[in-house]
């Protein structure tokens, strides 16, 4: 019998020791994990704004809408929710979609006050007998990104008169829906405008070249048929990457391809005047860095630097690695310039000089920050060494 006891104590030991331990286990990961419902609940509204977010930063389309709606509808905890743009229905989730012409009319309705529309039952006549539409918030979403009238709005459905957290949890996300789409459009426009600074880059330098290229294979012509040939064919290489239409960014292997077909031209140009040293680490030729960025540095030392200097000239590009950095420089033994010519506005310069390094400026400091600009080191007579520093790996920066 005692032994029995002991063996019983003896389970019961083994048991307590178990519970401890599972409790200890509990414990451990309610310190790891989300301690508090506060927590939790502040960690899924967070999570479910970051995925109603990334389509709405694509700008408010029916495809975008209908990803995002979902998520918009958990946000505000209604049982359905509308996205409309004031003439039709965007997309729809949730319960209620027989009610989208009612919901898109009051749209278009708050769309024209500005202002946001509380509907009761009376607003919203239906004949289902299953229906359980018994309100909805209307509220406006003003500003950019909207393609077809300029604005939209957001509508909540309640299956219960619409009580004033729900009005209040619709504006809120009404209001935070507008925001990212007018990140969505700044993203736009800040697309639109790189591409229209890699046009004007274009405009500013290429006629100049064209014409002195030209000119240039046409003197071998009669002289030289081989080497015009070969001439022609550097151009159209250089021709067809310069305007390429696709893509904002490029690697350094391929700028430097162009630069060399570029300088294959121009030493044509000025024979034996035009000397080049490069000095490449292999390791750096695949960074990815932005169209046109490179080649402008080396035609403004040939065109600004070298061109209007006697004798012999030298040009030298240096690309070396610098740990997380790509760092680029391009060197000429030239006349210089004045200091204050860099950053002056275009219209303040007569032949356009330099224009091409501003452009370069603006469009480094926008993709990669403002510590990422152009350095400059010229005087009069001194030369001009203009250097960058490009990371290895930018999130941006899809070469």
């Amino acid at each position: 019998m005692a032994g029995q006891i002991g063996s019983v104590l003896a389970v019961i030991a083994v048991l307590a020791a178990l519970a401890a331990a599972v409790v200890a286990v509990l414990r451990l990961r309610a310190r790891r994990g989300i301690a508090t419902t506060m927590q939790r609940a502040t960690w899924e509204v967070l999570h479910t704004a970051s995925l109603a977010a990334e389509p709405l930063r694509a700008g408010l389309t029916p495809a975008t809408a209908a990803k995002a709606a979902r998520h918009l509808r958990t946000l505000v905890g209604a049982v359905g929710l509308s996205l409309s743009d004031g003439d039709r229905c965007l997309a729809f989730d949730g319960r209620g979609a027989h009610h989208s012409d009612q919901f898109t009319a009051a749209a278009q309705r708050a769309l024209g006050s500005r202002r946001s529309v509380v509907l009761t039952a009376g607003d919203l006549p239906c004949d289902r007998v299953d229906c359980v539409v018994r309100g909805a918030v209307v509220a406006p979403l003003p500003g950019p990104g909207v393609a077809a009238a300029g604005a939209a709005a957001l509508v909540a459905v309640s299956d219960g008169p619409p009580a004033p957290g729900l009005v209040q949890a619709t504006l809120e996300a009404a209001r935070w829906a507008s925001s990212q789409l007018a990140l969505a459009e700044l993203d736009t426009s800040r697309e639109r405008l790189a591409r229209a600074e890699v046009r004007a880059l274009r405009a500013q330098i290429s006629p100049h070249f064209i014409y002195n290229a030209l000119t240039a294979i046409a003197s071998f012509v009669r002289t030289d048929p081989e080497r015009a040939r070969e001439l022609i064919l550097e151009f159209a290489e250089f021709t067809r990457y310069s305007f390429r239409a696709h893509g904002e960014f490029t690697t350094l292997a391929e700028e430097l391809r162009s630069i060399d077909r570029y300088l294959t031209i121009e030493r044509a140009r000025f024979g034996d005047r035009l000397q080049v040293r490069l000095q490449i680490a292999p390791e750096v030729l695949p960074v990815g860095l932005p169209f046109l960025c490179l080649q402008p540095l080396v035609e403004n030392a040939v065109r600004h630097g070298l061109s209007r200097k006697p004798g012999v000239g030298m040009v030298s590009i240096e690309a070396r690695d610098a740990g997380a950095e790509c760092h680029i420089t391009v060197e000429d033994d030239g006349v210089g310039m004045d200091p204050s010519v860099f950053g002056q506005d275009s219209s303040d310069n007569e032949d356009g000089q330099h224009v091409g390094l501003v452009n370069v400026d603006e469009r480094l400091r926008s993709v990669f920050g403002d510590h990422h600009g152009l350095v400059v080191e010229t005087a009069p007579g001194a030369g001009t060494k203009v250097s960058m520093r490009v990371p290895k790996f930018h999130p941006q920066v899809r070469a």
